[in-house]
């Protein structure tokens, strides 16, 4: 028997920036639309018309639609329409919103990525402002934060977030679920200009392979130029063995994190604020991604309550080499932030390293030392890595040298 009746969405005394919406097809009787709506008075008018557009644009003649609307934006009522009306009806026709033209800019292989905040692929509320907190990127995650009756629906609401959503200049991520299910979602995300798409519980080369293979092809089909990266996520004791061989097994590949409360699951042991626990695994990352010439990215930590407890966990993390890491919530990204940005004392020998180097080549001389030490060319590197990062946080002025 078909199906005449889909819904998405979400409802309930507390829906904020979303709806929930059901279409029901029939036979007779034309378009009967019904809105609930918090915000009639504002926007019932453009509501009902962006609905309309919607049954017009899919073709549709005789349906009943009832939405109850807790004040969602256009993107995120279009996109909850559009997948009730295609859990009934078998199209391939999208509805898509004008793109913002900053939201096709390309982002750098070697842009810092200190923090990286997940959003759940089918929550709105928290997507609409989540960039003001400035993290490095903001991932639309369609895997873990999802559940398995809302993946479907989702992909379109990640979909128009690619589209319309002001990422105030952070990195556009997308994490994809695993599996077949993972290169299905990339047709709702790869037309739509990520910068970066995260590959989740990813244990061999093959499954970066897989996902290549697909990008390659849609990137070929809509014309994309732009680079769209990847940051494989290792969550268990295969992918951490097979660290180094994902880590190169693709020119795309500029970062590799690792996930440790799947990892530690993998292993059977607990979690722990010390990480003792991690401390393997941690440090094979890290060295495959310096092997790899890629940045090494740190667990997310859980625990949105502790702000100490985070601070220890990433002066930790920096030890041990890892460029940054996951959050879960905005109030950690400026604890991120801080932590891994170079340190007063850092700073200070940084600037003398580099002024004499520079100093050295301006008179043509091929040996640079300080004081009664040598430097050599990775210890010059690592002092000009230090410079950029202290002026990218604020902690160092562009024109340090002038001054």
């Amino acid at each position: 028997m078909k199906n005449n009746t889909g819904m998405a969405g979400n409802r309930g005394k507390n829906l904020k920036s979303d709806c929930f919406v059901e279409f029901e097809q029939l036979e007779k009787g034309g378009i009967q639309i019904e809105i609930n709506s918090k915000v009639a008075a504002y926007y019932g008018t453009s509501n009902r018309k962006l609905v309309s557009d919607l049954l017009r644009f899919f073709e549709v003649e005789h349906a009943r639609v009832f939405i109850e609307d807790g004040g969602a934006l256009e993107f995120v009522m279009a996109a909850r329409v559009e997948a009730a009306i295609k859990k009934v009806l078998n199209t391939d026709k999208e509805f898509l919103l004008p793109h913002r033209e900053e939201n096709k800019l390309p982002s750098k292989k070697t842009a810092f990525r200190f923090s990286r905040l997940y959003l759940p692929g089918n929550a709105p509320k928290l997507m609409i402002n989540a960039g003001i907190h400035h993290p490095n990127g903001l991932i639309l995650d369609l895997e873990d934060a999802v559940a398995s009756d809302k993946k479907f629906e989702a992909r379109f609401l990640v979909r128009n977030a690619l589209r319309t959503l002001h990422f105030y200049g952070a990195e556009r991520m997308v994490r994809i679920n695993q599996g077949a299910r993972g290169l299905e979602d990339l047709a709702y995300v790869v037309p739509h200009f990520p910068n970066l798409i995260l590959v989740p519980k990813c244990e061999s080369v093959e499954d970066i392979s897989a996902i290549n293979k697909v990008i390659d092809a849609l990137k070929k089909e809509y014309k994309i130029t732009i680079p769209i990266w990847l940051m494989p996520i290792i969550e268990s004791a295969k992918g951490v063995m097979e660290a180094y061989n994902i880590a190169c097994s693709a020119d795309n590949i500029v970062a590799m994190a690792i996930g440790l409360e799947d990892y530690t699951a993998d292993l059977g042991t607990r979690r722990t604020n010390e990480g003792s626990e991690s401390f393997f695994a941690r440090s094979m990352v890290v060295n495959a991604c310096r092997a790899a010439g890629i940045q090494p990215i740190d667990s997310v930590f859980s625990d949105v309550a502790d702000m100490e407890a985070l601070a220890a966990n990433v002066k930790t993390s920096k030890s041990l080499g890892f460029d940054g890491m996951g959050c879960i919530h905005p109030r950690q990204i400026n604890v991120i932030h801080e932590n891994f940005a170079p340190e007063v004392a850092e700073i200070e020998k940084a600037k003398k390293i580099y002024l004499a180097f520079k100093e050295a080549e301006s008179k043509g001389i091929g040996v640079v030392s300080l004081g009664s030490k040598m430097i050599d060319p990775p210890v010059v590197k690592r002092a000009v890595t230090t410079i950029e990062l202290a002026i990218n946080t604020g902690k160092l002025e562009k024109d340090w040298e002038k001054n």
